[in-house]
């Protein structure tokens, strides 16, 4: 069968595909006895030494990170700041990641090791009482996303609780949590003030603005809304992403977690930070693969992301799982589709998928690169969606090189110069003079990073995953908890004074009081009359 090459075109210069293995190799290349039954990286192991180099790579990456101070490659003592929590969803990666931990640092030790002690810093007990308190293993469920699918929080937990002497602790959430205020109270962030609580989002103007919602949703109904309401098939994937992450992160810091471990695999992280450099996200690359997390407390404990198995392929990770007989409850298969195959994400990661099977070491290639960048100017905020740094002038930049404005479009309603993927009730509401309301100063846009920002106003022509439902605006968008917490600090200071008298007034009720019932309010503080 021919190939459709060039055939002027020097052979060398071309990148031909190498083998896997030559075909003579077959004997595992570290123990060099043992013929090999599994090939990573042009290399075969047996299933002997599989094992311990898994445990290796897993070791090295999480480590050096665990001390307040990291040691770097040098390891004395591991003693964490905090406790642990592990994000686990189901799948290939993180069912390994969760097997690892439990019996690298969570195994019930043996008789007659127990007899053997040793010193606090001798390598028997170097693995012991690493962290602070009972680790918690958090499942965040994104069926209320996508209407129809079942439930896995029962199967996640029979494996959680499968592990010999329960070492962890489950923590189920759900993805509508984000936008549930006796969640936000329930983990120790307080009760949200009614103003913040009725924050609305404007995501037909690009400004975004916040203006107080008449309309009450059930934490369910307005994460449906939020999604159905972003403008491109990836927004609503990316949204998802963003929604889990800063749960986890809430979770974690409201646990006192030092640490929050991600089961992403180096397929997975490679195909994350192609991914989201596509989407706007280059400029806090460096956070997918090393972050640290400061909540919003003044006695918050910094959380640690780390992702133990960036060294790990996904091969790697499901041999893991199945020569170790370990159940994979599995993922939303809608979810993996990154809602929908022209989605930026489900197109990285089918591209992510082939380069790995034909090209193995250029997907390591990939996450090292990405892992060497740096930003050229620092941070003056974060974004209150994300967590993330906030480039600073992003907007400015961002007013420079794009057109944002369509005041002639409706005299080119019938012509070829009005955007294709613009209806003529959308020109109108681009085209007309916004009202001037109460909270009209008041924009989401000036605290969002540029990735965060593109997700909430980036259109397409193919619209969302799903459709908005009959009767919803995108005027009257609900925000998650955090958000509106944030905001709530850059309301007018009338509008909080306001609030502040009709809880007074709520509370005490208005009961008119006689100059002499004033008088003896303030007795104590009176000069006596000479």
């Amino acid at each position: 069968m021919s190939a459709c090459e060039n055939p002027n075109v020097d052979k060398d210069a071309l990148m031909t595909r190498r083998q896997k293995f030559d075909g003579k190799t077959k004997i595992c290349v570290k123990c060099k006895e043992i013929p090999g039954r599994i090939v990573i990286r042009y290399a075969v192991y047996c299933k002997s030494c599989f094992f311990p180099l898994i445990e290796t790579r897993f070791r090295k990456s999480l480590e050096p990170s665990i001390n307040v101070i990291p040691d770097g490659p040098r390891r004395k003592g591991l003693h964490a700041a905090g406790s642990l929590v592990i994000a686990f969803s189901g799948g290939i990666g993180s069912t390994a990641l969760l097997d690892l931990v439990a019996k690298t640092y969570f195994a019930p030790r043996k008789e007659d090791l127990e007899k053997l002690k040793g010193g606090k810093e001798h390598p028997r007990n170097a693995d012991k009482d690493v962290w602070k308190g009972r680790p918690a293993v958090c499942f965040v469920e994104v069926c209320g996303a996508f209407p129809g699918d079942r439930d896995r929080t029962e199967e996640i937990r029979a494996v959680v609780e499968s592990y010999p002497g329960s070492p962890f602790e489950f923590v189920p959430l759900r993805l509508e949590d984000a936008f549930d205020p006796d969640w936000w109270s329930a983990i120790g962030r307080g009760d949200l003030p009614s103003a913040a609580r009725s924050l609305g989002l404007d995501m037909s103007d690009e400004d975004l603005k916040l203006s107080p919602s008449p309309v009450e949703y059930t934490p369910l109904d307005a994460l449906r809304v939020y999604l159905q309401s972003l403008p491109t098939q990836t927004a609503f994937f990316s949204a998802i992403q963003t929604l889990t992450r800063v749960l986890l992160l809430h979770t974690s810091a409201s646990r006192c977690a030092s640490h929050l471990v991600l089961g992403t695999s180096l397929t997975s992280l490679s195909v994350n930070l192609i991914s989201g450099i596509a989407q706007g996200s280059g400029y806090t690359v460096s956070e997918e693969t090393k972050e640290e997390w400061n909540p919003r407390v003044i006695d918050g404990l910094p959380v640690r992301v780390v992702r133990p198995l960036r060294d790990i392929g996904m091969k790697e990770c499901a041999i893991w799982d199945w020569w170790s007989r370990l159940p994979v409850v599995g993922r939303s298969r809608r979810y993996i589709e990154g809602g929908g195959k022209n989605a930026i994400g489900a197109l990285t990661r089918d591209f992510i998928f082939g380069l790995e099977s034909d090209y193995p070491a250029t997907v390591s290639t990939v996450a090292r690169t990405c892992a060497k960048l740096t930003p050229k100017e620092g941070s003056d905020c974060t974004c209150v969606l994300c967590g993330r740094p906030v480039q600073h002038g992003v907007q400015e930049w961002k007013a420079q090189i794009s057109i944002r404005a369509y005041e002639q479009a409706s005299t080119a309603v019938s012509g070829n110069t009005r955007p294709p993927h613009l209806t003529e009730e959308e020109i109108e509401k681009l085209i007309q003079v916004p009202h001037d309301t109460p909270h009209s100063s008041l924009s989401l846009t000036p605290r969002l990073c540029y990735a965060c920002h593109t997700t909430l106003t980036s259109r397409s022509s193919r619209g969302t995953a799903t459709s908005i439902a009959k009767g919803k605006s995108v005027d009257d968008v609900p925000i998650p908890t955090w958000v509106r917490a944030a905001m709530y600090s850059f309301l007018p200071i009338h509008e909080i004074i306001a609030e502040d008298n009709d809880d007074e007034e709520t509370s005490l009720g208005r009961i008119k009081m006689t100059r002499t019932d004033m008088k003896a309010q303030i007795a104590d503080f009176l000069l006596p009359d000479e």
